[in-house]
């Protein structure tokens, strides 16, 4: 699963960090979601998408290997 979380993250010109503590996670657990190292939970998913006032879809997509 790819993102746009850097992306959107850059549109509000908000860090990792400052996200990470919105969020209640780590900053590393930020930097794995946008590097795609890690796939997050449902539920940080959704955190994500509401914070940043999207749909997850608007975030998380599959690549075409993953369809």
């Amino acid at each position: 699963m790819k993102n746009w979380l850097k992306v959107e993250r850059a549109k509000i010109n908000i860090t990792q960090a400052k996200l990470a503590e919105e969020l209640n996670v780590t900053r590393q657990t930020i930097n794995s979601i946008e590097l795609n190292k890690f796939v997050p939970s449902t539920v940080i998913a959704l955190r994500l998408a509401k914070f940043f006032n999207v749909k997850v879809e608007d975030i998380f997509f599959l690549d075409d290997n993953e369809l």
